[in-house]
């Protein structure tokens, strides 16, 4: 072996005899045997290159699959118009535009001075129906009393009027009786006269007699005249014992209207205190309004305005538009074709046009039908040349708690959401 290491002297080319045999030249043989174990790893490499491009396509796929994306998609919220409640003239703006405001912020201010003397108006309209309602509640309580001892004492006086009159009546009565004595009394004394007359003109009798006899007819005849007297005073007196009767029982009439008196005065207190209320609601009302002569924020966000100090608004006229930045979400239209595994509650990432950046969230709702079908004028497919097209539905995505806390998502920005399927 030690042998064979030893170098030999390389055979000069100009020595044809040294040359060797013909069968010597075919060493590329040996040369080509190194060769063919590269080959080999060459193709063994790129077997596996295509192996891993094949696997990594087909994960890719697998990947893609499990998201569905569109590029037909914007930014939404609700924009909150704020109008005027109240007619008058603007005498101060507290924000300008673009400026973001916090829920309660007061945002423009309507001259208040006409409102002011509503609410003092109001109060004294209210402070006057409480009065007149008060003196009517004390009122009625009298009204009762009153009418119930009125109608007491009309009875009283009726049954003293019947009572009189009972009395006058026997009064009569008995005038009655005493001017038919003292009539008949004087006619038998002026029977008497005449006949004493007749007998002392022939001196039958004597003159004391008939002197006697003529006292006698004298008294006897104003015995008949006061007689008469008492009977005329006793129809008098039943004359005046009616009248009482006939103005007590009137009276007791009258009294007796006492139940539907107080009925009056309960119902005019009743309409009293609705007249209270009705001052009351006008007086709320009026503070109201006053109220809202100071036109605040309904949510937080940026104020777009269209008002400035000096105008002259009405009642419902529209004054600014507050966009609520922390309550966007996403309106993504997919095609239907898309939402066959498509779920609320699954997540989705919202790449960004304006700034490139991307968002997380979730699906909220899907529509209940496409996006024409809400237009004014939905279209009518019962046509001859009906051309099938791919509709698409709008699907709400929600953004998570915090990730438009610096407020880069605007209403209108074109997003492109990546919904990750389930």
């Amino acid at each position: 072996m030690m042998a064979d290491e030893t170098p030999h002297p390389a055979p000069e080319a100009s020595d044809e005899s040294s040359a060797p045999p013909p069968e010597a030249e075919i060493p590329p043989v040996a040369t080509a045997s190194p060769q063919r174990p590269r080959s080999k790893r060459r193709r063994t490499i790129i077997a596996i290159v295509v192996l891993v491009l094949l696997a990594g396509a087909v994960l890719l796929w697998s990947y893609l699959n499990r998201f569905e994306s569109t590029d037909d998609a914007q930014v939404d919220a609700h924009l909150y118009p704020v109008s005027a409640r109240v007619s008058g003239y603007v005498v101060k703006v507290n924000v300008d535009d673009n400026q973001y405001v916090q829920e309660g912020t007061v945002l423009v201010e309507i001259d208040p001075k006409d409102y002011q003397l509503a609410v003092e108006r109001a109060r004294a309209d209210l402070a006057n129906a409480e009065a007149t309602a008060q003196s009517l509640e004390i009122t009625v309580p009298i009204t009762s009393v009153n009418t119930a001892s009125q109608l007491q004492s009309t009875e009283s006086d009726v049954e003293a009027a019947n009572a009189g009159i009972i009395a006058s009546e026997k009064q009569l009565s008995a005038s009655h009786a005493q001017l038919e004595e003292a009539e008949a009394i004087d006619a038998r004394a002026q029977n008497d006269l005449q006949r004493y007359k007749a007998l002392v003109d022939k001196q039958e009798v004597a003159t004391q007699v008939y002197d006697q006899a003529l006292a006698t007819a004298k008294a006897s005849a104003a015995a008949v005249a006061a007689a008469q007297a008492n009977e005329a005073a006793a129809q008098q007196a039943v004359r005046q014992a009616r009248s009482r009767l006939a103005q007590s029982q009137a009276s007791h009439h009258y009294a007796e209207t006492g139940p539907q008196q107080v009925s009056s005065t309960q119902a005019r207190a009743r309409a009293a205190i609705a007249d209270v209320q009705q001052k009351r609601a006008a007086l709320a009302q009026a503070e109201l309004n006053l109220g809202y002569t100071k036109i605040i924020a309904p949510v937080s966000g940026e104020v777009n305005k269209t008002v400035v100090v000096g105008m002259n608004v009405q009642a419902g006229q529209q004054l600014l538009t507050v966009v609520p930045l922390e309550q966007v979400w996403i309106t993504a239209n997919f095609k239907e074709t898309q939402l066959k595994h498509m779920r609320v509650g699954q997540k989705a990432e919202i790449d960004v046009d304006s700034n490139g950046r991307t968002f997380k969230g979730h699906v909220d709702s899907i529509a209940g039908a496409t996006g024409p079908v809400f237009s004014l004028l939905p279209p009518e497919n019962a046509t001859g040349n009906y051309v099938k097209i791919v509709q698409r539905i709008p699907v709400k995505i929600v953004l998570e708690p915090g990730e438009n806390k610096d407020h880069q998502l605007r209403p209108g920005m074109n997003v492109v959401p990546h919904v990750r399927l389930q």
